[in-house]
């Protein structure tokens, strides 16, 4: 899949202190829609008690999901955080888990998304995904 992160003049800096990409294209491949992916195992057993420990259990179910469909973590082009009681002051933490699990100069466009809740009272992030998975 030909993934082209796209970082325009006129919009703010977004990669090396947010970790997202303002603007991502592909060229063909296979869609691939992901369901929120939550902090659970495949035994409903939550992982991590901070925003960014849940993220990275979140992520590995993303990078497991795009696998099972053929692809890899750099086929996702768009992800959505949904943080219930996200508060501003936490953006550091966000932008260092995205960095973190999405390394190098083309992560994937991201919407942060604070909400009241979320299925589970356990969770602190719930992260969806789209990815292009071959060509």
């Amino acid at each position: 899949m030909a993934k082209k992160c796209i970082h325009p003049d006129f919009l703010f800096e977004s990669v090396d202190r947010w970790g997202f990409s303002q603007i991502v294209t592909t060229d063909g491949g296979k869609i691939v829609w992901l369901s929120g992916q939550t902090p659970w195992d495949a035994n409903e057993k939550p992982h991590g008690n901070t925003r960014r420990e849940q993220m990275k259990t979140c992520v590995n179910n993303i990078k497991r999901a795009v696998e099972a469909a053929g692809g890899t973590l750099n086929d996702v082009v768009s992800l959505r955080l949904y943080m219930p009681n996200y508060k501003p002051s936490e953006w550091e933490d966000v932008a260092k888990g995205l960095k973190e699990n999405f390394p190098g100069p083309n992560p994937p466009a991201t919407t942060w998304i604070g909400i009241t809740s979320l299925a589970s009272a356990d969770y602190l992030i719930e992260i969806e995904a789209f990815a292009v998975v071959g060509n």
